[in-house]
């Protein structure tokens, strides 16, 4: 019976119980069903964290353009998942729970990259910035930091990730509009967060990291109405007469 069992875990993720309910003609219980849920919900965040920022990026590229986009929102980003993965690795989370850190960092730092290409030339501040990143980033993803130290970074990585859209968010209301902002990655970034929620409920993570995700929900959120609240319609061919 052990053996079954173990057959049946993949990736942390026990089958067994479910399958056993199903054979017996039964719907597995809320204590069984809830836990193998939030594993696959986890996993499919992941998997889909490999893409999110993906619309951003080409948007970009198709029009040549940063037009409307707050580059001080996608640098504070950065930094906000930097400390947050950080953190998750230090804490001995399952990969679960945190992944889609890794991705969204990665996808970040090239959206950084290509904001800055087609801003205006960089000067020594942008550089600067760009530099003490890359100092300072390997040490806090290796996790040698002061265990004090960290908690207090992860508790600010709260406010980065906030301070991050408010940019964004003024800058969208001054204009009127959102420029080359990305619906798909806006979207994308919500529903990621609604669902984290209840995946870090189930794992039982930190408070501090549930209370991460519910930020997300209102921030996104807000940039997503605004994009819906924004958009110009487009504008009806007019019919030929006959």
């Amino acid at each position: 019976m052990v053996a079954t069992t173990m057959e049946l875990e993949i990736l942390g993720m026990n089958f067994g119980c479910v399958l056993a309910a199903l054979s017996d003609a039964r719907i597995p219980d809320k204590g069984c069903l809830l836990p193998l849920v939030s594993k696959l919900l986890g996993y499919a965040i992941v998997a889909a964290s490999t893409t999110v920022k993906l619309p951003q990026i080409l948007k970009i590229l198709k029009h040549g353009s940063v037009r409307g986009l707050s580059v001080a929102s996608f640098e504070l980003e950065v930094v906000g998942y930097t400390i947050a993965l950080a953190y998750c690795i230090h804490k001995g989370l399952p990969f679960s729970a945190y992944g889609e850190l890794a991705f969204l960092l990665i996808q970040a730092i090239i959206l950084v990259a290509i904001i800055y290409y087609y801003s205006p030339p960089m000067g020594t501040k942008t550089w600067m910035k760009a530099l003490l990143y890359c100092g300072l980033a390997p040490t806090i993803l290796a996790g040698k930091v002061d265990p004090a130290l960290f908690e207090v970074l992860y508790a600010s990585q709260h406010a980065i990730f906030f301070f991050a859209r408010v940019p964004q968010i003024w800058k969208n209301f001054t204009n009127k509009g959102t420029g080359e902002l990305s619906f798909l990655t806006c979207f994308m970034n919500f529903a990621g967060s609604i669902v984290r929620v209840f995946t870090s409920i189930q794992e039982k993570t930190p408070l501090s990291v549930i209370m991460g995700s519910a930020i997300g929900i209102v921030m996104n959120g807000t940039l997503l109405g605004q994009i819906m609240l924004y958009q110009k319609p487009v504008p009806k061919k007019q019919k030929k007469e006959d």
